[in-house]
């Protein structure tokens, strides 16, 4: 009708997809890029056929009690799902970037049926182990991604709401490892712990090579 919006269908991408056989399309995204401390989480998820996640998008659009009552809907939702992550010494031995491909490559490895097609949030990545489509952007367009987006940040918050414990002081469960004021004046006053970054450029002078 004139003068009105048509919604943007969300599964529009996918159905480009489905709609010439390949059913399983798996959208892959991380958590856990910028933080100075912890590790970096990815999430795979492929959705059954024709079936969306109401309210999934872009994990940093929601609240966190948004996006922890959405885990339950994408895992019940989806046709399967996989989570990898790379640890901080990975992190410190492959750069973040590489850590990032492995764990991406991790979640597709554990997804419970092999994936007909990939495409990751961000540009295309050299060595992903599989062969996948790079789009920018893709958490907040593409409806697998955005769920993909959810669950590992969900994941990788209660891993760091669980370091918190372990290490008190450093505001972990309301930063989540991220350059706030609160973190960085715990890492003047408390010196850095296991967990964070040493070659990260705010950590390193804290840390005696």
């Amino acid at each position: 009708m004139a003068g009105t919006r048509r919604l943007q269908d969300p599964l529009a991408y996918e159905k480009r997809f489905w709609s010439r056989g390949v059913l399983r399309v798996a959208g892959v995204d991380e958590a856990g890029r910028g933080p100075l401390a912890g590790p970096v989480v990815a999430a795979a998820v492929i959705l059954r056929p024709g079936v969306a996640v109401p309210g999934a998008r872009d994990s940093k659009a929601l609240g966190a009690s948004r996006r922890r009552a959405l885990v339950a809907d994408i895992l019940d939702k989806a046709a399967c799902v996989g989570l990898g992550a790379a640890s901080v010494r990975e992190i410190e031995r492959h750069n973040i970037l590489g850590a990032t491909r492995l764990a991406m490559g991790r979640a597709l490895a554990r997804l419970a049926e092999p994936p007909e097609h990939v495409v990751v949030d961000g540009l295309w990545m050299r060595d992903l182990g599989w062969e996948h489509e790079g789009v920018v952007g893709a958490d907040r367009s593409i409806h697998t991604v955005a769920c993909a987006s959810i669950l590992a940040k969900v994941v990788r918050d209660s891993l760091m709401e669980r370091l918190a414990r372990r290490y008190p002081g450093y505001g972990w469960d309301r930063n989540m490892g991220y350059p706030t004021p609160e973190h960085r004046r715990a890492l003047r006053h408390l010196g850095p712990t296991p967990h964070h970054r040493r070659t990260f450029g705010e950590v390193q002078g804290f840390f005696a090579f």
